[in-house]
């Protein structure tokens, strides 16, 4: 895209949530506006960045630059790092109450502290593009006079849910603890949904929770930004992003991918990847799950126990992602006897790369936790999906992949436990060819669909282009 010669060139600060999940597609905008005209300040905190640095490969240090790689590219983009308020050595993880905490309080001033240095660079800042999540946004964004962008990392039928918070309330169906259980049909744009099926912070019976305190302030801060990007296809949410349009000027641009999606010059893992490639060549085309949960922090030991009786009956080839953070299920002894003996079949690494497997043609599943990241990646490989959500947006986007749009099945009812000739029976039928057809039609279709949205006259195209222009006069009225 072209720059407009009488326009100051845009200067954009970048500043995700501080998770691996959030921290990818905000890499991959970076990259995107960058390559249309865009000088970008990308912002990690010290404890990503060291995660980052720590998983690469050839012992790079802790002062290398994640977009070293991009800049030789000839992408202008700068990169800072702030302290969440945390040592590197604190677990996160194991503290979140104490994490969100800093995050409510801590991290915004650092946060605040770099901007006010970086309106005096060259360009100057004039576009403060910050994680829908993040609760500070539009106090920042008005102290320096920046045009404020929200980007949401996931579905809008999840923005429109939290964004219609005082309706759930007014109905009864959030911050009671005797809540209504019948569908809810009356937020804009949304089909009727059930209970079961709204983010497990809307479920949760601790409604002072840390975690409660910043939706509800995050979802009172977007109402007030200039504009909101988000990471899904117009054509798979048209109902839902058309009545969030109404309210403020919104954008569908996903999937927010780098060009070759398996070949990003961007490091962005926390963890260090294994190479997949080689056993999965072994494999007949189609024959191989992919199991992924992200996290393990939500599953049980009785359901691992029952996935792995599951795929002992199934007698599929499988990759299983173990976290490095976790215990091995080894150590643990709940892998199921003779799981051991089937090493032609099954392939346990600590971490690799999500889009490099699920690309290659000997995969022909995908048993998920439904992170939208996941969601995207298997469609945009075309690879069906069974189900297992844990927490947050994961039970919502459940829905939008099995009841939505027919490209994957339950692993379970979410009703009766989960239970081992289930699995099996759900793992052949999402790898067996003939009857997973009804899949395989409408992940196709799905697929071509996002195609589409991104060639030069798709929907997300399209309205990218639009957010560009609007920004850049947006900008132009803030001077």
């Amino acid at each position: 895209m072209e720059e407009d010669n009488q326009c100051t060139k845009p200067h954009a600060i970048l500043v995700p949530l501080p998770l691996q999940g959030h921290v990818i597609p905000f890499t991959n905008l970076a990259v995107k506006l960058a390559l249309n005209g865009f000088t970008i300040t990308f912002v990690n905190t010290q404890y990503i960045h060291h995660q980052i640095t720590k998983s690469q490969p050839n012992n790079k240090t802790e002062q290398d630059d994640i977009f070293a790689a991009a800049r030789k590219s000839g992408l202008d983009i700068r990169y800072k790092t702030v302290s969440d308020g945390f040592p590197l050595a604190f677990n996160r993880f194991q503290n979140l109450d104490q994490c969100l905490e800093g995050h409510l309080h801590v991290y915004p001033t650092h946060v605040d502290e770099l901007v006010g240095d970086l309106v005096q660079s060259d360009p100057s800042i004039t576009c403060f593009i910050a994680d829908t999540f993040h609760t500070w946004p539009e106090t920042i964004a008005n102290k320096y006079n920046l045009v404020n962008v929200s980007f949401w990392t996931e579905p809008a039928l999840v923005l429109s849910i939290y964004y219609h918070l005082d309706l759930l309330k007014q109905n009864g169906h959030f911050g009671f603890h005797d809540k209504r259980e019948d569908n809810i049909d009356y937020i804009p744009g949304v089909q009727a949904i059930e209970p079961k099926d709204l983010m497990s912070y809307l479920q949760a019976a601790d409604l002072s929770s840390p975690m409660l305190r910043i939706i509800y302030k995050a979802f009172h801060e977007v109402k007030r930004a200039d504009f909101i990007l988000i990471n899904t296809v117009q054509e798979l949410e048209s109902e839902t992003l058309s009545a969030l349009h109404e309210k403020q000027p919104t954008y569908a641009i996903g999937p927010v991918f780098p060009s070759k999606p398996t070949k990003t010059i961007v490091a962005t893992n926390l963890m260090s990847e294994f190479d997949c490639t080689q056993w999965l060549k072994t494999k007949p085309h189609g024959s191989v799950l992919f199991i992924s949960f992200g996290s393990y922090a939500q599953v049980t030991t009785k359901d691992i126990e029952e996935i792995a009786h599951g795929l002992l009956l199934s007698k599929v080839s499988f990759i299983w992602v173990l976290r490095p953070d976790t215990t091995s299920y080894e150590e643990t002894n709940i892998l199921p006897v003779g799981f051991d003996s089937l090493t032609s079949k099954k392939l346990i690494v600590p971490w690799c790369s999500q889009i490099k497997v699920l690309s290659h043609p000997a995969v022909g599943g995908f048993l998920t936790h439904c992170g939208w990241n996941s969601i995207l990646e298997s469609m945009w490989c075309g690879v069906p999906m069974l189900c297992f959500p844990l927490w947050t947006d994961q039970i919502t986007n459940r829905k939008l992949v099995v009841d939505d749009w027919g490209i994957g099945l339950n692993i379970c009812d979410g009703v009766k436990p989960i239970t081992r000739v289930e699995v099996a029976e759900k793992i052949n039928h999402v790898m067996s060819e003939k009857l997973g057809h009804g899949l395989q039609k409408e992940i196709k279709n799905v697929r071509q669909t996002m195609e589409d949205a991104l060639t030069l006259n798709g929907s997300s195209q399209k309205n990218f282009f639009q957010f560009l222009s609007d920004v850049k006069t947006k900008v132009q009225t803030r001077n």
